[in-house]
């Protein structure tokens, strides 16, 4: 697959975005990982809490990231832009509506969820692995890690409609074929999330059955 700008470009606008915005990464990180360290101990989460953090996450990538930053070198970062964004007010509505639940457990989903919301908040030092080098570099509070996170969260959830899983489904392809081109190793991962998530969505009883919420 050929893309419209360089390795190099790609990463001057992580440097970029990184230099700037710095804060709010940081702030995204400390702010998921609390969330996620007490649904881990604690086992059940309210869904309205999660919604509102994948909301955030989601239009921050949507409109930090896509339209301020990545639209610089590819007109696609527009189109990118509204998909985030469309899928953060999903989650918003999720938010006021949803009495779903996220359910951390030994079960198949809890296993799958929980290891794939560590592996997102782990991105950034998994990226350093592979030898990218800050300030260039995807750290968090960018598309692929709040990819991963969100499918992970999605697979512990009760009572959600499966739709909710399309745009992620449909950015974990993306992402990973640009992995292959662009060098972003990290990214990989996102073969198992997308996975997981289509299977989720068109036979969720593969994982067993949900807890009722």
């Amino acid at each position: 697959m050929a893309l419209p700008f360089s390795h190099n470009a790609f990463l001057d606008v992580f440097g970029a975005y990184n230099t700037v915005l710095w804060p709010m990464v940081i702030a995204l990180w400390v702010v998921t990982a609390g969330l996620a360290l007490r649904w881990i101990l604690k086992g059940r989460t309210e869904g309205r809490v999660i919604f509102a953090l994948l909301a955030v996450h989601w239009a921050w990538s949507g409109i930090a990231y896509h339209w301020f930053f990545l639209r610089r070198i590819t007109p696609a970062g527009a189109l990118f832009g509204a998909l985030f964004v469309a899928q953060a007010a999903l989650f918003i509505w999720l938010a006021a509506t949803s009495r779903a639940q996220f359910t951390m457990n030994r079960r198949l989903r809890g296993i799958l969820g929980g290891a794939l919301v560590c592996y997102g908040l782990l991105y950034p030092l998994v990226g350093f692995g592979f030898g990218l080098r800050y300030p260039r570099m995807p750290l968090f509070a960018v598309p692929c890690p709040t990819t991963l996170i969100t499918a992970g969260l999605l697979l512990t959830a009760a009572s959600l409609p499966r739709w909710v899983n399309i745009v992620p489904i449909l950015w974990a392809v993306l992402a990973i074929s640009a992995a292959f081109v662009l060098g972003i190793w990290a990214d990989l991962a996102l073969v198992g999330a997308g996975a997981l998530l289509a299977v989720d969505t068109l036979a969720p009883q593969v994982f067993g059955r949900r807890l009722a919420s």
